[in-house]
């Protein structure tokens, strides 16, 4: 009967999973009804029994909670343009020089997701980087190749860059500090290394080639003819300097909070709270006030409810003994050597994330490490291998543009705009060898790691 209850576990597992690829398809539905079901057998077969409260303990509630925060603060930020205004600034500046654009526009854009989502910095900014191209009369494509790559390793360098490290930061209590004191040397090396490669093979190639979209219905201005009417918005208008500073400054505080409050719960609900509050909206007496409400929503739920379901599903992989089962298999197979070991889970984590979504991945591997921390039975341990996973959870999106939500986004966003350059052949190979890269680099920030602490 385990056998069988194992094996229903895993289906409910892969649907979830097969939800996520299928474009078409709600995957919230499925990743519900899949962890329904799953709960409902494991409930109901399992030789050990447990009790419904002990489901709703498993669910990680702080990082609950503090993505529906960090969504509603994001959701604020997009609502008075302040993301678009700094693209708009950097735009402006920058568009008479074609280097230092590419330089600026893809180092802001990467220092922008480590605060907001990578889907969010490539509908934010692509279409600044388009229209400003199509103004120079040069070849967007380095420069959309530029943030695209570099917004994932953005990801490496705060507990709040991706859903993947809120989760590994709240299980292993890791602060902001220690994301900047463990991983800001690659983030630094591997950002730098990233756009020196792409200034010198793909931008150069491009520096003298004129550039026009080439779109059969092409017959006036991008910004014109193709941008929505909120990006319209955002390219003619600047917004009071007084809201902009103000949530600049609102913004760095909460950063610095993160940073010194290592409880993501109680920071994340209290910065939410100062933007709802230094962001007040006008009701319809006329009289300014936060609303709360409002911004809620605004909010995609749709995260933090599929968290719910992987929390649930994780549970029923411990009852059923199939955690159990994969860490016997991993302590197996595992290296005596550390650094060995390490590479393991860099590399492994790396190809899941290729080609399965990030969270999943994440969510499966987190007791798989904890086995690991435990078996090698010293604190130092913990550092390299934590590295290693965060590294190759984050890193592996480049493999394959279905492996990153911010690849096939600007691959949409280039269809559409007519970037005909920009497209998956192109996208597969570049991002496939600056993965190869990252990886690589991230073998050898390893060692060197490894050797510093042993």
């Amino acid at each position: 009967m385990i056998f069988f209850l194992q094996l229903f576990v895993i289906f409910c597992f892969v649907i979830v999973i097969t939800a996520l690829f299928r474009e078409k398809t709600d995957f919230l539905t499925y990743s519900v009804a899949a962890m329904l079901a799953a709960a409902t057998a494991t409930y109901l077969f399992s030789p050990e029994p447990f009790t419904i409260e002990e489901i709703i303990i498993e669910i990680d509630w702080p990082v609950i909670f503090f993505l529906i925060s960090l969504f509603t603060i994001v959701v604020i930020l997009e609502e008075q343009l302040i993301f678009q205004e700094i693209a708009l600034r950097i735009t402006k500046k920058f568009h008479t020089n074609t280097r230092q654009f590419f330089w600026v526009i893809c180092s802001i854009s990467t220092l922008s997701a480590v605060f907001i989502q990578d889907v969010s910095v490539a509908i934010i900014f692509i279409p600044m980087i388009i229209s400003t191209s199509e103004k120079m009369r040069i070849n967007p494509t380095p420069v959309l190749l530029g943030m695209t790559i570099c917004i994932n390793l953005a990801a490496t360098l705060t507990p709040f860059g991706s859903a993947q490290n809120i989760l590994i930061a709240d299980k292993f209590n890791l602060a902001t500090s220690w994301f900047f004191t463990n991983l800001s040397a690659y983030f630094i090396i591997g950002t730098l290394l990233t756009l020196f490669l792409l200034d010198y093979f793909v931008l150069r190639k491009h520096l003298n080639e004129i550039w026009v979209p080439h779109c059969e219905e092409y017959d006036e201005p991008l910004e014109d003819k193709h941008l929505e009417e909120h990006e319209l918005i955002i390219l003619e208008d600047s917004i009071n300097p007084k809201v902009f500073y103000r949530n600049i400054v609102a913004l760095f505080i909460f950063f610095i909070l993160l940073m010194i409050i290592p409880n993501i719960l109680f920071v994340g609900l209290l910065g939410m709270l100062m933007f709802v509050f230094i962001n007040p909206r006008r009701s319809e007496s006329g009289k300014k006030k936060p609303d709360i409400s409002y911004y809620f929503t605004k909010v995609d739920f749709k995260l933090p409810f599929f968290f719910i379901c992987l929390f649930v599903l994780i549970f029923c992989f411990e009852e059923v003994g199939l955690i159990d089962i994969i860490s016997d298999f991993v302590v197996n197979i595992t290296p005596n050597n550390i650094f060995l070991l390490c590479v393991m889970i860099l590399i492994s984590t790396s190809l899941l994330s290729a080609f399965l979504d990030n969270v999943p991945v994440t969510v499966l591997f987190i007791p798989i490490i904890n086995v690991l921390i435990d078996l090698l039975g010293f604190d130092f341990s913990k550092i390299p291998l934590l590295i290693a996973f965060i590294l190759g959870i984050n890193l592996g999106g480049n493999f394959l543009p279905q492996g990153s939500a911010a690849d096939m986004m600007t691959l949409d966003l280039s269809t559409k705009y007519c970037v005909e350059g920009m497209n998956y052949k192109k996208l597969l190979k570049i991002g496939g060898l600056f993965a190869l890269l990252h990886i690589i680099l991230g073998i050898g920030y390893l060692a060197l790691i490894i050797f510093i602490f042993f």
